[in-house]
């Protein structure tokens, strides 16, 4: 089969501009009619599924506080400059969150699901990744159930398992 590249005549049909992108797209086309573009597969969930769950809400004001977060901190890193914190609510809630040492390759990572969320306290199953801090090549990462609590009526949750990696005390805080 031999196929011919059609060449596209002005009309007086307005046409949209494209981004290139899009240009880059249509210009990736079969040219021969009866081809088939390659199949592509859909790209993955940016959160892990977990169908018929859902977070059992027992604290509209704990739920609040979350969704309204003021960020979070490893104490390695710096309490004063918190990372961002993006909780996001649904039948099943998300919670992800970075923070990364000014001038230094520290980092905290936090991605998963919030299972329930009562009153002064959440509990979290997902992600957490501890990189390069307090000592440079440290590495630290567990993906299971957390428990974040408030304690001595302070303004934020903190992890409940200090000691999970290495023997170092990692306080980890989310802020409202």
């Amino acid at each position: 089969m031999t196929c011919r590249a059609s060449r596209l005549g002005r009309t007086s049909l307005a046409m949209p501009r494209l981004s290139p992108f899009a240009a880059l797209l249509l210009l990736s086309l079969p040219a021969c009619a009866g081809s088939t573009p390659p199949r592509r597969e859909p790209a993955p969930a940016a959160s892990p599924a977990y169908p018929g769950e859902a977070t059992r809400v027992l604290s509209e004001r704990d739920a609040a506080r979350l969704r309204n977060n003021k960020g979070l901190t490893l104490q390695w890193i710096d309490w004063n400059t918190r990372g961002s914190a993006v909780v996001t609510p649904g039948p099943l809630w998300t919670l992800r969150g970075a923070q990364a040492q000014a001038g230094g390759k520290g980092r905290l990572f936090l991605d998963g699901v919030i299972l329930e969320i009562g009153e002064g306290y959440f509990t979290f199953r997902g992600t957490i990744r501890i990189s390069d801090t307090p000592d440079p090549g440290r590495k630290c990462e567990a993906d299971k159930t957390w428990h974040f609590a408030v304690t001595q009526n302070r303004s934020y949750y903190r992890l409940r398992e200090f000691e999970w990696c290495d023997y170092l005390t990692d306080y980890v805080d989310l802020y409202f």
